[in-house]
């Protein structure tokens, strides 16, 4: 099994920044794809940020060139750092892992951290 958690969401205001880490543990031999999706009051979980075992990286248009993703393999840790935030990215933010482990293999996730972004 993996297991993912959240830290770094909170309060800001517009304009501000915030940087979202991932901590992933268990018997991980492996992570490939890793990312970040957000869910809003009322709306569909959405893909924020993605990045491959190679460093590829992919964003919604929504936040291409305020947020960028990072991972350390080393330390099995993602992040995003999210700047120019604005009140439309209130949003629950789930990390996500395609992980493979000793004895099996799938798409994990975390519990996700709150983030709410004032006028």
């Amino acid at each position: 099994q993996v297991q993912l958690v959240e830290s770094g969401g909170g309060l800001v205001q517009a304009g501000g920044s915030l940087r979202l880490s991932c901590a992933a543990s268990g018997s991980i031999v492996r992570i490939n794809r890793v990312g970040w999706y957000r869910q809003a009051p009322g709306k569909q979980r959405e893909l924020v940020a993605a990045i491959t075992s190679g460093s590829n990286t992919n964003y919604a248009d929504s936040v291409k060139g305020r947020f960028t993703i990072s991972r350390d393999n080393a330390k099995n840790m993602v992040y995003l750092q999210m700047n120019s935030l604005k009140p439309g990215d209130t949003a629950v933010y789930y990390c996500y892992a395609d992980a493979v482990t000793s004895t099996s293999w799938g798409t994990y996730w975390g519990r996700g951290t709150q983030v709410t972004v004032s006028s």
